[in-house]
């Protein structure tokens, strides 16, 4: 059995009202559901949160809010791994769940076609998660810092005069969904911990949204996007 948890907590702060805001006419953590449910990779699609209008919105567009998510779980510090976990027991009795994908309701890049590929290379393996990821556009062992006199300095120096295509390409999640096992991510296994399987997104199909500049960069590209495929 494979589930999808999205998780949604009401009090944003960067973003108010992040998880439900109008992104380019639809609420934001739509286009989350209606790419799991095309995908059809999943036996439930679960938005874990803790206010009623963002499940209320959940339920229309295709989700199912079978539980309410705990207030120690929608806080500032709450982590993913805890919320998952949560949805996991909620819905687990039986422990038929074999397989769980967090998708973010703040990934409207995401499509049918890269969850069902993602899942079709992780079920073929023997590793404990799939995450989406995209390099970085400049190579990272050249990044400049600022220091206390207001000077620029290198984090490491000894690559200030090697060719960048010497220098190993680096990769950030990509802040769109992440297959685990659920055994894995009940025993709390890290993401990092070397059974990771790495899906690599262009980097025109990721936006990682944390602040109105980046909704406003992710609009513009959604927008062209969307203008080409229709040329």
């Amino acid at each position: 059995m494979n589930i999808c948890v999205i998780p949604a907590r009401g009090r944003s702060k960067r973003i108010l009202r992040k998880n439900i805001k109008k992104f380019l006419g639809k609420p934001i953590i739509a286009y989350s559901i209606e790419a799991a449910l095309e995908s059809n990779c999943f036996d439930q699609i679960i938005v874990s949160t803790d206010d009623d209008e963002i499940a209320k919105l959940a339920i229309k567009y295709g989700a199912q809010v079978p539980f309410v998510r705990p207030p120690e779980l929608s806080d500032d510090f709450s982590s993913t791994l805890s919320v998952i976990q949560h949805a996991i027991g909620e819905q687990d009795s039986d422990n038929n769940i074999e397989n769980v994908c967090c998708l973010y309701a703040t990934a409207p890049f995401i499509d049918s076609n890269t969850l069902n590929e993602s899942y079709e290379q992780f079920k073929k393996s023997d590793a404990n998660y799939c995450l989406g990821i995209t390099s970085f556009p400049f190579p990272i062992q050249r990044a400049l810092r600022v220091s206390g006199d207001n000077c620029l300095t290198m984090f490491n120096q000894e690559n200030s005069h090697k060719r960048s295509q010497d220098l190993d390409e680096a990769y950030h999640d990509a802040g769109q969904f992440c297959w685990g096992r659920a055994s894995a991510f009940k025993d709390e296994l890290s993401i990092y911990s070397g059974s990771t399987l790495p899906y690599v997104l262009p980097r025109h199909l990721v936006q990682y949204i944390d602040t109105i500049e980046d909704w406003v960069m992710a609009e513009a590209m959604y927008k062209l996007l969307q203008k080409k495929v229709m040329l």
